[in-house]
């Protein structure tokens, strides 16, 4: 079959997993050094709150012979612009080594998220932001102290939550997650749709990794549980972050070693197999629209199907 286990390319250029970012996490720990960064003249501030982040629409130019084309780029202000009671959060350093901030308040307007335009911000750019996003998610999200209850307060740079009542630390949490396009040996792959999902929308098959398991049995484990697919060989292909709210995503082809579907009726409510001729159908009449540029899940189909999806494909 045209699909091999042998096959071990990984997935390149990851939307959300691009950039090559100093994070620059010696500094996180020293106050001086982060007062000294807040006050460098070179210093930028990215305002985040919910999930969303401030934009310039007009982006940048796209390159030569496309000056009509633009990107949408962050937009950053000066530590001046900001309350002196927002929290900051301290992203690391650019290129040129100048200190990059997040501040917890309200983003001026326009502004955007990672699912509208992490495929399209600069490489890294779209790692500022998936960083920014996911440390403001768990500070929304982890107020208080897990053992005794009080407020925490920011600390380290953002990195750390600490609780004046019992000297503790908090740390930010990833929870990994494994995603998985299921192939058959007929080279059919498997979709399936979610009960929250609208009914033409598809995507390949995941789950969270469970406490003491390892990633390939949280693989065969969540393809059973949600479609009845027993899957035996697998080929990890690559990981993303996925902070809605706190995700790593790990994306894998795996081969399946039986054919009947049986959906678990509550997180998948429909799963089908599709050859890649009846996906095209499918999707060209709108029976079907897969996931967008942002998600692995794009990533996996198009890597089986073997060539990028058309956009008229993608739902909104």
């Amino acid at each position: 079959m045209p699909w091999e286990m042998s096959d071990r390319s990984l997935l390149a250029d990851l939307s959300l997993a691009r950039g090559d970012w100093d994070r620059d996490a010696d500094s996180r720990c020293d106050a001086e050094a982060m007062a000294s960064a807040w006050a460098d003249p070179r210093c930028r501030v990215l305002a985040v709150a919910q999930g969303r982040f401030a934009v310039d629409v007009d982006g940048v130019s796209a390159g030569a012979g496309s000056s009509d084309a633009t990107v949408p780029a962050l937009r950053f202000v000066t530590p001046s612009d900001v309350l002196v009671d927002a929290e900051r959060l301290y992203l690391g350093r650019d290129t040129a080594g100048a200190p990059v901030f997040a501040a917890r308040c309200l983003p001026m307007e326009p502004s955007s998220g990672l699912r509208e335009v992490g495929a399209e911000l600069a490489d890294d750019e779209v790692s500022i932001a998936a960083t920014a996003v996911a440390l403001d998610n768990w500070h929304t999200t982890h107020p208080r102290c897990p053992r005794c209850g009080e407020p925490t307060q920011v600390a380290d740079g953002g990195w750390v939550r600490r609780c004046a009542a019992d000297g503790s630390d908090h740390y930010p949490r990833t929870d990994p997650a494994v995603i998985v396009l299921v192939i058959d040996a007929d080279d059919r792959a498997l979709l399936g749709r979610q009960g929250r999902w609208q009914p033409t929308w598809f995507s390949t098959l995941a789950g969270f990794v469970e406490s003491g398991e390892s990633a390939e049995a949280a693989v065969r484990r969540e393809i059973f549980e949600e479609s009845g697919i027993v899957v035996g060989d697998m080929v990890y292909l690559g990981s993303q972050p996925w902070p809605f709210p706190s995700s790593l995503m790990l994306g894998y082809h795996a081969l399946a070693e039986s054919s009947d579907v049986v959906v678990d009726g509550e997180e998948i409510v429909e799963a089908r197999w599709f050859s890649r001729e009846e996906l095209r159908a499918a999707c060209e009449s709108g029976e079907v629209a897969l996931p967008p540029a942002v998600s692995i899940a794009r990533r996996l189909i198009e890597r089986w199907y073997g060539q990028p999806l058309p956009g008229d494909w993608i739902r909104p």
